[in-house]
């Protein structure tokens, strides 16, 4: 059956396709199998090197546990700072005031395009000069600041195309039946925004999560990887398994964020089919009532 993107395989496209597939299993099967028999021949597969982590509780209370904390205390902090800031952003982008569209897209433009590695480290050069936050505080600091000025930023373009990926009658209808910009912005375009950037704010959530681990290798600051860093020295060289371990961590943790967002999204899709609200002429009413008494400056993005 054809599609609008593909046309229907063949009998000839079907077979080289199995034939490619085949080949691909066969090269992995090989590929893996090598892998673990080098491992098997450098005796990092014996017993002894994994024992600590399914046999006892030190190594999980030592090094795993408090890396994982603060791994997950410097990504929520994150995310918690950057989500509204960069929606904030995104929507500034789009305002008619030139005053709050071009300082908003200079913002955007200049952390964007700096390394987050960068930022992480003028951000712990900005607590150690200039602050009185202590030695022991200032590389979570640090890595909080370069996550939240870089994700933020990137946030605002995925709001932003969000936002100008719908169709611009939905904005002229609003406005055609007595909505002001600021209205339009939050009653109709945002709520139906959400659901397009989803799967694209969650990929950023992602990068986060990951990126709390460059605080580590850089600035001392003691998360997941860094602590199977420590743990690794500490066993006698037991990169490995140790790595092995936290990569499983990180992809659980990701795989779960990513799942979480997926049901969310398909929550929203079917809420909206389900619903079919529609703004009547009381609503209307409602809104502008409720902005009566104030000066209202409109702009798209206000």
């Amino acid at each position: 059956m054809s599609s609008i993107l593909y046309d229907a395989q063949g009998p000839r496209a079907k077979r080289r396709n199995v034939l490619f597939t085949a080949l691909f299993l066969v090269a992995f099967a090989a590929v893996l199998w090598w892998v673990i028999s080098t491992l098997a021949d450098k005796g990092q597969l014996e017993w002894a090197k994994w024992e600590m982590f399914f046999t006892g509780t030190e190594a999980w209370s030592t090094y795993i546990w408090p890396g994982l904390q603060n791994t997950l205390k410097a990504a929520a902090l994150a995310v918690i700072i950057a989500m509204p800031l960069g929606a904030v952003l995104g929507i500034a982008r789009l305002s008619d005031h030139a005053w709050v569209r071009v300082p908003a897209s200079i913002v955007v433009e200049f952390f964007r395009s700096i390394p987050v590695l960068v930022l992480m480290i003028f951000g712990l050069a900005l607590f150690s000069e200039y602050t009185s936050v202590s030695s022991d505080d200032r590389p979570l600091y640090a890595v909080v600041t370069g996550l939240v000025l870089y994700n933020a930023s990137v946030l605002a373009e995925i709001v932003r195309a969000g936002i100008l990926a719908l169709p611009r009658g939905q904005a002229e209808s609003a406005m055609a039946i007595g909505l002001r910009k600021g209205q339009v912005m939050r009653s109709i375009l945002l709520p139906q925004a959400v659901t397009a950037m989803l799967p694209a704010i969650v990929s950023q959530l992602v990068v986060i999560v990951k990126d709390t681990a460059l605080g580590g290798a850089v600035l001392t600051f003691s998360e997941l990887l860094a602590s199977a860093n420590t743990m690794s020295a500490y066993y006698g060289a037991n990169t490995i398994a140790s790595f092995t371990i936290v990569a499983v961590i990180f992809i659980a943790l990701n795989f779960a964020l990513t799942s979480f967002a997926s049901w969310l999204e398909a929550r929203l899709r079917r809420s909206k089919k389900s619903t079919g609200a529609v703004v009547g002429a009381e609503e209307v009413t409602d809104l502008n009532a409720a902005e009566v008494g104030g000066t209202y400056k409109t702009g798209a993005g206000q």
